[in-house]
């Protein structure tokens, strides 16, 4: 069967004739690398992402590298034996500019994205699920960092000596991608570094540099089997973790909402969390609220060099500005009076 050439070209450098795929199919549903699923004609199925043109002004400063990050998460969670439900790397070519540039290969995950399944499930079911998520991430937030924290790829800079200081250049960051590509934000991007930075001192409570996903949506959670005995068959798309408060995960986990009143989830998550039954105290809450910030400036800002459809920009506005401005007004009155 023909094979596009940049997939061949990927397939052939680990040493892959093209007779030896028996099918291919783009995958839908990324916002950023190319992500194809082959299957061999030995039985075998793989994932194959290669990431888009480096071209200036059509990324984000944190997304250089992102392969990089994704080989790193899964890397890490290959090392616990137990229910972890992550790809496995087969091969990976992390130069971007060596022949056929960056690339990852890895198994293929059973299952489809959970958001596909929503109303198709029977009694108790989400809920047995949200709790064998929370188990999952459980595990993987017991997985030590390497001594640093922020992203692996150094798209950012080494890894930092402490969170507050991989958490600043973070937002820094994507502020300063607002104003380079003029996104539209609740607050001036100025006036929201200076809010960040005001209550950057609470991330001081966070010493132990865990393995964060951080994009952990339904889309990225693959759950598998028949009604009734189905299970979490896949957690993708790792290319967003980095090494940092394992708290940033329950953001995305709980998107628009507040994952301290994901019962299921958080049943789950203490039977296997290092610190086992998470406390929501003063200093959690002020630090989800910067988490929740970071990710909806994220979503915003990317809308410009995404070059996203006017309905896809109308949509990011009206659901996620608000929530930002949400976000950033818990940080405010988190702050001593006078701050």
């Amino acid at each position: 069967m023909p094979i596009e050439s940049a997939l061949s070209a990927v397939l052939g450098s680990v040493g892959l004739p093209p007779e030896a795929v028996a099918s291919y199919a783009p995958l839908a549903g990324g916002t950023y690398n190319a992500v194809t699923r082959v299957g061999l004609t030995d039985g075998r199925e793989w994932v194959v992402k290669t990431p888009p043109p480096a071209t200036a002004g059509t990324r984000l400063g944190y997304e250089r590298d992102l392969l990089v990050n994704e080989v790193a998460f899964y890397t890490a969670a290959a090392g616990l034996t137990e229910g972890t439900a992550v790809p496995r790397v087969v091969h990976s070519g992390l130069d971007p500019v060596a022949p056929g540039g960056a690339f990852v290969i890895m198994t293929a995950c059973p299952g489809q994205p959970w958001h596909e399944l929503t109303g198709t499930m029977p009694d108790g079911e989400e809920e047995r699920l949200r709790q064998e998520l929370g188990r999952i991430v459980g595990r993987l937030h017991t997985v030590p960092g390497p001594g640093g924290f922020g992203y692996p790829s150094g798209a950012l800079g080494a890894l930092a000596p402490s969170w507050r200081r991989a958490f600043t250049a973070m937002t820094d960051a994507v502020l300063a991608d607002a104003d380079t590509y003029a996104a539209r934000l609740p607050r001036p991007a100025s006036a929201i570094r200076s809010l960040l930075g005001a209550a950057s001192c609470v991330l001081d409570d966070v010493t132990r540099p865990a393995l964060v996903h951080f994009d952990l949506w339904q889309g990225n959670i693959l759950v598998a089997g028949v009604p009734g005995a189905r299970r979490i068959g896949g957690i993708v798309d790792g290319e967003r973790m980095f090494w940092g408060d394992p708290a940033a995960d329950f953001v995305s986990l709980a998107l628009f909402g507040d994952i301290a009143e994901d019962r299921d989830f958080l049943a789950g998550y203490a039977s296997s969390a290092p610190g086992g039954a998470v406390e929501f105290d003063g200093s959690l809450r002020l630090r989800l609220a910067l988490y929740r910030s970071y990710l909806y400036l994220i979503m915003l800002v990317e809308t410009v060099p995404r070059q996203v459809d006017a309905e896809r920009m109308e949509w990011t506005w009206t659901e996620v500005a608000p929530r930002l401005e949400a976000a950033l007004s818990e940080v405010e009155s988190a702050l001593p009076v006078g701050d």
